[in-house]
């Protein structure tokens, strides 16, 4: 009886180890950010999503884990312009799958034999539309049609991508260079153009300035001029006057000195010697000739009562125009 009860607890025990076999080896973690593809004797069976599954024990196997996370990768190409110019890419590309439905995840799985075959047929697409791009445009254009390049490239691959379950986010061109040549050549085409740049501008502002400075001198000039034509201006009034309040004063004296029976000759005499004593006192040394002689103060006084005589016949002669 004894051998009996251990013999059925020993099946038992076999019969328990077998099913916790069977159950761990049907529980299947998926994880985050990935979706996993089961088969059944080498036939699609179904798609099992993020967290724990249970599989069929020792008939359905996971056949592929898809990520459905953003994946990049990073390429170096080269291609050809029309005129037989070599451009080297860099570039960074960023991809995913385009859904996460059953259809869509079977492309993902089933199009290509692995991961890697998928990576080369897609890098390969990249490089051979952006050469088919340049192959249609000059060196000089290239630098400048960066987005455009971009743009034709996502628009011819994203067809080819969707029958392979897959969707181009991003293409980035980091880096386009030329030969060392051509890079010299249009350093020194970029480096003329500067210099040309900056004689333009050098000769405009040399313009500029000397315009000015012409502008600034004919300012100076005609103020300067209108300056002098005022101080001409007031000193002829100045001396118009002065003769005026001369005459005016002479003509009082004289009528004094008549109505008081004194000879007009010695007002005459007084501004004479008074025009001597000045010429005397403020001459600083230099020397002055007289006429001493009868003769000579008796034409000087002849002079002086002409110009008297003068004045009584014409008391208020027109006054001289201002000299400009």
């Amino acid at each position: 009886m004894f051998a009996a009860v251990s013999g059925s607890a020993i099946a038992g025990i076999v019969v328990v180890v077998i099913l916790m076999f069977l159950v761990f080896s049907s529980v299947k973690t998926v994880p985050q950010g990935t979706v996993a593809v089961t088969t059944v004797f080498g036939k699609y069976h179904s798609t099992r999503r993020t967290g724990l599954s249970f599989l069929i024990p020792f008939v359905e196997k996971i056949f592929r884990r898809i990520s459905i996370q953003n994946r990049a990768v990073e390429l170096q190409f080269q291609a050809i312009t029309q005129d037989q110019a070599n451009v080297y890419f860099t570039a960074m590309m960023v991809y995913s799958v385009i859904a996460e439905d059953e259809e869509t995840i079977k492309k993902v799985a089933f199009k290509f034999v692995s991961e890697k075959d998928f990576l080369t047929a897609m890098v390969r697409s990249v490089e051979g539309s952006t050469r088919g791009f340049v192959a249609t445009m000059k060196q000089a254009e290239i630098l400048g049609l960066r987005g455009e390049i971009v743009k034709e490239v996502k628009e011819n691959l994203d067809v080819t991508l969707e029958t392979w379950g897959y969707h181009l986010i991003d293409l980035q061109l980091n880096d386009i260079t030329f030969d060392q040549a051509i890079t010299t050549s249009m350093a020194q085409v970029v480096a003329s153009n500067n210099l040309k740049a900056a004689a333009t501008n050098e000769g405009d502002a040399l313009l500029i300035r000397k315009t000015k400075e012409a502008e600034a001198e004919g300012t100076a000039i005609r103020i300067a001029a209108e300056a002098e034509r005022t101080a001409a201006q007031l000193r002829g009034q100045g001396v118009a006057l002065f003769r005026e309040e001369v005459a005016r004063g002479l003509a009082q004296a004289a009528r004094e000195m008549e109505s008081n029976h004194v000879d007009s000759a010695l007002i005459l005499f007084s501004m004479w010697t008074e025009s001597i004593r000045h010429v005397a006192e403020f001459g600083k040394g230099n020397v002055m000739f007289l006429d001493g002689s009868p003769n000579g103060m008796e034409k000087q006084f002849q002079d002086l009562m002409a110009l008297q005589q003068l004045h009584f016949e014409n008391p208020n002669p027109p006054l001289p125009p201002p000299s400009m």
